[in-house]
């Protein structure tokens, strides 16, 4: 399958290329979201004052934008390094962490969807059901819906807003807005970790830092991280449980091959 061919290829040039992948995240994730492009072979700068992320968005390949933990100073920064990025043809990812709790996560979205034109959007069920239109149950930051409809509404809303979307859960859903990627690599486990969907974002950021094609760079982020969750569960020992499993992911991340993610990678394309 091609699709296996091109993530294969993008490994091998995050590895030779080592792209400087800029953030605007969450303080909650983000050394472990350093510390994930750095074992996928990237390279990441998390930059966050406004007096300097317009220098710094300049000399990136990617910017990783994240409303984990939201304030009026980062919010202003988000602005600045997105629209540097779009005028320098910069990929944007945009993680809406729990969009949809709160107005201010909202109004934030929404600002950013209008102004900055994120390249991809990545969330979970209930914040891409929130910022399609469509009533989100969401907990905080944690999704509470199930992925019924979700080819529909990715489809939609990647058409709508010209941006790859992509949903994480049980199986995820890729879109570009005529083609949509199903993968069913992962672990429940990966749900009962802080962070793991912020990591995802990163992983899609360092592979967009190496092509053009932005839909296969989230497919490809997308896949590294379900098999790091699955081959982190299944190394677990009886007496082992969450803190070892996230240990586990940054060594799965960082012993990736081209031959993992085509023989035990588990896509499914429309």
């Amino acid at each position: 399958m091609e699709i296996y061919q091109k993530t294969t290829k993008l490994l091998i040039d995050v590895r030779e290329k080592s792209p400087l992948v800029h953030h605007i995240t969450n303080y909650v994730t983000v050394n472990d979201c350093a510390n994930i492009v750095l074992a996928l072979g990237g390279s990441p700068v998390m930059a966050d004052d406004e007096k300097e992320v317009k220098e710094m968005t300049s000399l990136a390949r990617a910017l990783v934008l994240n409303i984990g933990t939201l304030n009026t100073r980062t919010i202003d920064s988000m602005i600045i390094a997105g629209k540097t990025a779009k005028e320098r043809n910069i990929p944007i990812i945009l993680d809406p962490v729990g969009v949809g709790a709160t107005k201010l996560r909202t109004q934030t979205a929404k600002q950013l969807l209008a102004e900055v034109n994120p390249t991809i959007i990545r969330g979970n069920m209930s914040e891409i059901k929130i910022l399609a239109g469509i009533d989100g149950n969401i907990k905080g930051v944690d999704s509470m819906d199930d992925m019924q409809n979700g080819k529909e509404i990715a489809l939609e809303l990647s058409h709508k807003l010209n941006a790859i979307v992509a949903i994480t859960g049980k199986i995820d859903i890729i879109s570009n807005g005529t083609n949509t990627t199903f993968i069913a690599n992962g672990h429940k486990l990966l749900s009962q970790v802080t962070g793991t969907g912020c990591m995802c974002s990163s992983l899609v950021g360092t592979y967009a830092g190496v092509t053009e094609d932005y839909y296969s760079a989230a497919i490809a982020g997308i896949l590294s991280m379900g098999l790091a969750g699955e081959k982190s569960f299944n190394s677990l020992k009886d007496s082992e449980g969450v803190g070892t499993f996230r240990m586990r992911i940054f060594d799965n991340i960082y012993n990736l091959t081209p031959e993992i993610l085509e023989g035990e990678g588990k896509i499914h394309e429309e």
